[in-house]
């Protein structure tokens, strides 16, 4: 595919807390273009003061696409986000409507941008639930130390305690009969079919800390509590993916008696703190995104300008003006 016949796709990254969804929000209201989520927590529903899930007011005002999508109960995998994005962008781009993604969920944006090749069998919920069970009966760290026999490449980008995302390289192990690592590897040749623009923000370390540690207490005002509790009463528990997405799985031990809330606050702020070095960390290594600092002189309205002058004339935003156009014509008849 040429590039001129590349659909292009406007993507906006960044560490938990930066302010992401401040300036998407900002930038897609002056572009009157539509929001695509990144996020591995906010496709569930009911998970939405701990997921920092943008409010019914805020889209209202702009249409948000992967959120709200499944149970907590439900798995959902990068293969299933890439399906599940790429018809979302192309909707996007046949209305006439620049795609802008928006996350920090590194492995989802990579899954899109970069066209991983998934295996071919598809997900295999039995096999899955067989590993979940052997997790619960002989602990996480035994399935940990198998993945880095047969694995070690993905063993060494998944956190020890990330139950997910280990039986998650465990299935496709046991269900391709190769390392999930080097499908990742073995990533299409065809090219992308989109023409990205990527832009990233940040902020001084200690700035990032200290939002991340006010958003927590933000998020316990608000009643996150409350919400992992009125989960618990429905039924859903820390052996379901929604529920070991990072603060419900602390406040669920917490609501069982197993830790203090001294702890658990301690804990929810650490593992956030941990999450934002390991997405700067992945981000990082990517050579194609424009980075913008805030800070106390630089906000996220700025931020927001410097993008748009950036990609305002882009293909279909150019469409959007000749269509508004011949509607007023039409309506001046």
């Amino acid at each position: 595919m040429t590039e001129e016949n590349k659909i292009p796709l406007l993507i906006l990254v960044g560490p938990t807390a930066v302010g992401k969804t401040a300036a998407a929000i900002k930038l897609a209201g002056m572009l009157e273009i539509e929001i695509i989520s990144a996020d591995s927590a906010q496709i569930y529903k009911g998970l939405d003061i701990g997921t920092a899930k943008p409010p019914e007011e805020e889209q209202n005002k702009v249409k948000h696409h992967l959120i709200d999508l499944l149970e907590p109960d439900q798995p959902f995998s990068a293969a299933e986000y890439q399906k599940a994005a790429d018809k979302t962008i192309i909707a996007m781009w046949m209305s006439g409507k620049l795609p802008f993604m928006v996350g920090g969920t590194g492995l989802y944006i990579k899954a899109v941008t970069d066209r991983y090749a998934f295996g071919e069998k598809g997900p295999s919920p039995k096999l899955r639930e067989q590993l979940q069970d052997k997790a619960s009966r002989e602990g996480i760290k035994k399935l940990y130390l198998k993945l880095q026999k047969v694995d070690p490449k993905a063993a060494a980008a998944i956190h020890p305690h990330d139950q997910k995302r280990i039986v998650r390289a465990l299935e496709v192990y046991y269900r391709e009969g190769k390392p999930i690592s080097r499908q990742v590897e073995e990533t299409s040749r065809r090219g992308t079919p989109y023409k990205i623009v990527k832009f990233g923000l940040n902020m001084e370390r200690h700035l990032l800390y200290r939002r991340i540690e006010q958003r927590v207490d933000m998020m316990i005002e608000q009643g996150f509590v409350e919400e992992v509790r009125r989960l618990n009463e429905k039924g859903y528990n820390d052996k379901m993916p929604g529920m070991q997405i990072l603060g419900y799985r602390q406040i669920g031990r917490y609501l069982e008696g197993r830790n203090n809330w001294q702890e658990t606050v301690a804990s929810i702020k650490k593992e956030t703190r941990n999450l934002a070095k390991r997405q700067l960390t992945w981000f990082r290594r990517e050579k194609d995104i424009q980075w913008l600092e805030i800070t106390n002189d630089f906000s996220y309205s700025q931020a927001a300008e410097i993008i748009y002058n950036k990609v305002k004339d882009l293909a279909p935003l150019q469409a959007n003006i000749v269509r508004k156009a011949i509607d007023r014509e039409e309506s001046d008849r």
